[in-house]
């Protein structure tokens, strides 16, 4: 009886193989069948069967062997071929160990730099994601289509939600998020700094953050509520049950008490609502007061549209909504002769997706640019590319040494496709040391980068099914591209001018050429990018801000105590001390303090028809003088004046402008809608300074003290000669008047460095990213000079002998590198122009890109290139020319 493969595998031989040897080559598989069902069984056979027909399918073809073999010849992806590959792979790269460590390490190198950089995109682009009705839930904001500037506003009024659930009774859902500084909570005598985000009862069904204990719909239904994170009930409850739990929130003489009716899983860091515990915004200091104003702005509202309701419908539905409730800033923008812009709006209430607040800087002034991501991503891929350029260069160099290895494998019957599995086995095995290595270092220095660049990166993101796909992706691409090319190559090599020594690869050609193009191209890109980038931070750190910042420590109070109280017992403990020179207290820091927190408060009212707005800055007495800051015109603060700290202010000159009074010392303004009558007198002027960073634009601003405000800063300026000991000073008097209290003093100088710390951390990258990608394109441009002058070894033994000088060889050698390296620049230095001076535009004070940082760059590279060269250069220029011209 005759044995017959199996059914399914002939017919797939018969669709897939070409039909003009379909015959021919059924018959030889028919015949190894019945060899292998008589050796070892009809499992194995048909095994073996199943892996020749593979090996038979295009691109797979395999030369048949011949009628008259005796033994069948085994297919190139048999099970002892590939253990016999992998076997002769292990010892060809053990006897090249320097060629594999420069391979792995380059390779290693990029694959952790990607890694990090792949996770930071990867956080960003994945912040909000996790709600599951994401695609309805839409951030409010006030757009003014101002003539000075247009404008989007994200604060809004206490009374926009009720009035858009009275107007719109289809709206699913709306909350009110009110984020502010951090409160203390007390329970059971201890204390504890958590930020209590106040909000309604609809936050809970809106977003998806899981609920651990409690009901979503009942969860804040009453005003005495609270609902808290998992991470604070473990601070704070430790294995309790924290439900049904009495906390105290607030500072002593002003706490109020809630129940713990709920617990939340803590936010994520990807998540644009932050909170460690929640109540309801009816909490909100003066709630009754301010319920009803339009222009208290104060929160941002999400809104949850209906599933069939669209963005686009919505919004034109808010026009005239917004000219119902808001028809004073609507004829406040006519009277300055404001037009229309492209949608024939002055001023709407728009909608920005929830997706994409996050990444609107202008709408919240926070989070990162989206495009910003997209950089990171490019230059991710880039060293990704240069690597896999290295791999394909390094590979075709060491080709020629491997030349008549390859010759005596086809003499002997190798076949094409058996070398090229062979060979790309080898790319294969160094790819995935690469690659291991540099999840290995990414594991290892990931603290260090997490430190570096004020991120939370975590590796187990990378066992997301997406990351999963995405490294899977990335492996078998750089693997294909970077193993398959050179593998192919050298496969093609002919034996008899191999074994003759007349192998040589094409002269420069186009795929060469681009390579060393592309590499030097991405290197001179980043370098101007890390320069500009640089220069940049600079300027921001050397501008003028209006005060001066040296000599002041910048003391967050925090909320264990009274802000007040300390700063009249540190003013009394260093009054007799000559070494400090002024103290003083504010409601909000200059510049990042160790506390990191960042607040801004800001006063809207309506004066003689106009609409003025400004920063609202609260001050103790001598902050003047603290900041060394002098006043144009009026006076400052004095405690010898009791109604200085009710209704009288110091302005900075923007603002004295503003409200157009000519002499505006001791001059009055109110809210033209205010009807109580109450008005406010300026008693003094000061020069515009920057209390926020120079990235944004300066506003007016409004000084005040109030009695009945916490101080939350102090200010203390010391004399230069006790710079060195002032700090440890400031530590032991704080132990004595704040002993509940940690001490997190730092100068203010140091803060203001912090305004910038998004600009350092991107410019950092930069400089990260260029020093990687010059490294790797300088061992590219390495192995690309070997090929080079192998080529050219009797083209130097010749012009030696007609006597040439040995730097005229090198010239000859390097001119052509230079004249791609010059092209690469020709392609980088427009690039660079365009995409930073499209960054440095959304800064209000920018530098202008210098032409010498482009020529600075060229020269750089061009020198880089002519060093990386020259190894090879006056190593070929110093042979003998009689071992060149050689005939072996």
């Amino acid at each position: 009886m005759r044995r017959s493969p199996p059914r399914w595998v002939e017919q797939l031989l018969i669709w897939l193989h070409p039909s003009e040897t379909l015959e021919e080559v059924q018959g030889d598989l028919d015949e190894l069948y019945t060899y292998w069902y008589q050796r070892a069984g009809e499992p194995q056979a048909s095994l073996r069967y199943v892996l020749n027909v593979i090996s038979a399918v295009p691109p797979f073809v395999r030369c048949r062997r011949s009628q008259s073999s005796e033994y069948p010849q085994p297919s190139s992806l048999h099970p002892s071929m590939v253990s016999n590959y992998l076997k002769i792979a292990l010892r060809t790269l053990w006897r090249s160990k320097g060629h594999v460590a420069i391979n792995v390490v380059g390779l290693a190198v990029a694959f952790c730099i990607c890694t990090f950089l792949f996770l930071t995109s990867y956080l960003q682009l994945t912040f909000d994601s996790f709600h599951e009705d994401g695609d309805q839930l839409f951030q409010t904001y006030f757009f003014s289509n101002d003539p000075e500037k247009p404008s989007k506003s994200g604060t809004m009024p206490l009374a926009l939600l009720p009035a858009l659930k009275a107007d719109f009774p289809e709206l699913e859902a709306g909350a009110q998020v009110v984020q502010g500084r951090k409160s203390l909570v007390e329970y059971k005598g201890n204390y504890y700094d958590k930020l209590i985000t106040l909000t309604d009862p609809d936050f809970l069904t809106m977003f998806s953050f899981p609920m651990i204990k409690g009901s979503r719909t009942s969860a804040l239904h009453d005003l005495s509520s609270i609902v808290i994170s998992e991470d604070m009930a473990k601070a704070v409850f430790g294995t309790d049950d924290p439900m049904g739990k009495t906390l105290l929130v607030g500072s002593n003489g002003d706490q109020k008490q809630y129940i713990v009716s709920g617990v939340l899983a803590t936010p994520p860091y990807n998540s644009s609502i932050q909170f460690d515990a929640l109540v309801r915004v009816e909490n909100m200091p003066n709630y009754q007061a301010r319920k009803q104003s339009w222009y208290d702005n104060s929160h941002r509202v999400f809104l949850k549209l209906p599933a069939q309701v669209s963005q686009a419908t919505f919004e034109a539905r808010l026009k005239p909504f917004a000219q119902k409730y808001m028809a004073q800033s609507l004829d406040n923008l006519k009277k300055k002769g404001a037009k229309p812009d492209n949608r024939g709006d002055l001023f709407a209430i728009r909608l920005q997706k929830l997706a994409n607040v996050h990444f609107d800087r202008e709408i919240d002034g926070r989070g990162a640019p989206v495009a910003m991501i997209y950089v990171l991503l490019g230059i991710a891929f880039f060293i990704l590319l240069i690597a896999c350029i290295n791999f394909i260069n390094l590979s075709i160099a060491r080709s020629f040494m491997r030349a008549r290895e390859v010759g005596v494998r086809k003499s002997l019957g190798a076949l094409k496709t058996q070398l090229f599995v062979q060979i790309w086995s080898e790319s294969t095995l160094i790819c995935l040391a690469g690659f291991s290595i540099g999840l290995l270092l990414a594991y290892l220095l990931l603290p260090v980068f997490n430190a570096s660049f004020q991120t939370r990166l975590a590796l187990h993101h990378l066992v997301q099914p997406g990351f999963i796909g995405l490294i899977v992706g990335i492996f078998a691409l750089v693997t294909l591209l970077a193993g398959g090319y050179p593998a192919w190559q050298m496969a093609a090599f002919k034996p008899v001018e191999v074994l003759k020594g007349k192998i040589s690869l094409k002269r420069p050609g186009f795929l060469r050429n681009s390579l060393i193009v592309t590499q030097f191209s991405l290197s001179s890109l980043l370098a101007c990018a890390t320069i500009i980038a640089l220069q940049q931070v600079d300027f921001l750190r050397e501008q003028p801000l209006g005060f001066q910042k040296e000599q002041v420590i910048s003391i967050p109070v925090g909320n264990q105590v009274n802000g007040r109280q300390v700063l009249q017992r540190m003013r009394n403990v260093l009054a007799s001390d000559p070494t400090v020179l002024a103290i003083t207290g504010t409601d909000i820091n200059l510049g990042r303090g160790k506390d990191r927190v960042s607040s801004r408060s800001s006063v809207g009212f309506t004066f003689k028809g106009r609409e003025i707005s400004s920063d609202l800055l609260l001050v103790d007495y001598d902050y003047f003088k603290t900041l060394n800051m002098k006043l144009l015109a009026g006076r400052d603060f004095n405690p010898a004046y009791a109604a200085d700290s009710v209704n009288r202010v110091v302005v900075t000159a923007s603002m004295a402008k503003l409200l157009g009074e000519k002499n505006p010392v001791g001059s009055f303004y109110h809210d033209d809608a205010d009807t109580s009558g109450a008005q406010t007198q300026i008693i003094g002027v000061v020069p515009d300074f920057h209390l926020y960073s120079l990235a944004d634009q300066n506003r007016p601003i409004t000084i005040h003290i109030a009695h009945a405000e916490p101080i939350r800063y102090i200010f203390v300026r010391v004399s230069p000669q006790s710079l060195a000991s002032s700090m440890d000073r400031m530590k032991q008097v704080w132990k004595e008047i704040a002993p509940q209290s940690e001490f997190m003093g730092s100068f203010l100088d140091e803060n203001v460095d912090a305004w910038y710390q998004s600009e350092e951390m991107l410019s950092r990258v930069f400089s990260l990213a260029s020093g990687v990608a010059i490294l790797l394109s300088c061992i590219g441009l390495f192995a690309i000079a070997l090929i080079v002058i192998e080529q050219r070894t009797k083209e130097i033994g010749i012009r030696k002998v007609m006597g040439a000088s040995i730097p005229g060889i090198i010239v000859v050698l390097s001119r052509d590198f230079v004249k791609l390296v010059l092209i690469a620049l020709a392609i980088a230095i427009p690039l660079a122009w365009f995409g930073m001076d499209k960054w440095l535009s959304s800064y209000a004070y920018r530098i202008n890109i210098s032409p010498w940082v482009f020529v600075l760059v060229g020269v750089s590279a061009v020198l880089i290139a002519i060093a990386t060269i020259s190894f090879h250069s006056i190593k070929a220029a110093l042979v003998n020319p009689v071992k060149s011209l050689r005939s072996e």
